[in-house]
């Protein structure tokens, strides 16, 4: 097999001499399959013997100079081990890619649930709202965290969030070669004049969803957060807005659930779940949410508009990145509802 792995396969014998170095796995042959989701950084599950892993890697080709951090994943999940963010256990880093073809990591595998539809089918009420109180209690978590004081102080640039992302993303936008929605244009034209006064730095996710948590087997309770690789320092109510889309984008468009019945599903509103963060945070996002909303879905739409580059230039990891890719403008133009909402007052 080639040195150079492809989006399915890795190099088993490097690999294999690799773990055996770190103490990782012993005289049997390692076995190796691809995980399922996520549009970024190729993911494995490798078991040796009795034991199971995950190794997560940079995409081989062409990258933009900050994309694909899996340096910083596995620095920020090292860095939380023992806080109240519940992540996987860290095992090696390699920088060395004639292994696997790329930088990778290696951490434990978790046994457990991950919930791809918001919605919970095939749960109960009382299941759902014990689930969604135990991810909002987790992401207060996060934004509680001592940031300093767990070796991070240094993982972002602190202060201007917003502006600084808004930035970010729209010159990403306009070094792409596919074509963006006009509404995408009218973003990047209305964001930076809105930004909300007063500032704070927390450790932020950048990319806390439902899927990307790994409840144990069987009870409500998350064990690990997964996929760092946005997280920095920022703005926590930037964070939660990001991760409350769910109540606002329709399930056709992108894994939310706009327009189903939450009471009936015992899954919180949108107000009653802020209310709980308010609570646990002391955090209230009141008068500006029309803002925050427009400003992720913006941010939502650039992510997917980098996915449909990958797709078209060919060096996507997922096989429906083409697909993922064309939900841009559909979000790019819900975002500019919520900014002439804004605007409204």
């Amino acid at each position: 097999m080639s040195t150079a792995a492809t989006a399915t396969t890795l190099p088993l014998a490097p690999l294999q001499d690799y773990l055996r170095a770190q103490g990782l796995a012993g005289a049997e042959a390692i076995q190796v399959a691809p995980l399922s989701g996520g549009q970024s950084n190729p993911t494995f599950r490798i078991a040796a013997g009795a034991r199971e892993y995950v190794l997560r890697k940079k995409p081989a080709g062409q990258l933009a100079p900050s994309a694909h951090a899996i340096d910083r994943e596995y620095r920020v999940m090292r860095a939380l081990q023992d806080s109240d963010v519940p992540v996987p256990r860290m095992l090696a880093y390699c920088e060395d890619a004639s292994i696997v073809g790329t930088p990778f990591y290696v951490m434990d595998f978790l046994q457990g649930r991950v919930f791809m539809d918001p919605a919970l089918p095939g749960s109960t009420p009382a299941e759902r709202g014990a689930v969604y109180r135990e991810m909002g209690r987790v992401m207060a978590a996060l934004h509680s965290v001592d940031h300093v004081a767990v070796g991070l102080g240094d993982y972002g640039r602190t202060g201007r969030y917003v502006e600084r992302q808004i930035d970010r993303w729209s010159r990403q936008c306009r070094a792409l070669s596919v074509p963006l929605d006009d509404s995408m244009h009218r973003l990047m034209e209305w964001l930076p004049a809105q930004v909300p006064p007063g500032d704070e730095t927390t450790l932020v996710h950048g990319d806390y969803r439902i899927d990307n948590l790994v409840f144990h087997p069987t009870e409500p309770r998350v064990i690990g957060v997964l996929d760092w690789e946005l997280s920095t320092l920022g703005h926590p109510l930037a964070d939660l807005a990001y991760h409350c889309m769910a109540w606002n984008v329709p399930p056709a468009l992108w894994r939310g659930m706009g327009g189903l019945d939450l009471p009936a599903l015992g899954i919180p509103t949108e107000a009653e779940y802020l209310a709980d963060y308010r609570a646990a945070t002391g955090r209230d996002a009141q008068g500006q949410w029309s803002f925050y909303m427009a400003y992720n879905l913006f941010r939502m739409a650039a992510i997917l508009y980098g996915i449909a580059q990958r797709a078209a230039d060919g060096s996507a990891a997922s096989a429906d990145a083409e697909e993922t890719g064309r939900k841009a403008g559909p979000l790019a133009r819900l975002g500019w509802e919520w900014a002439q909402r804004h605007t409204a007052g």
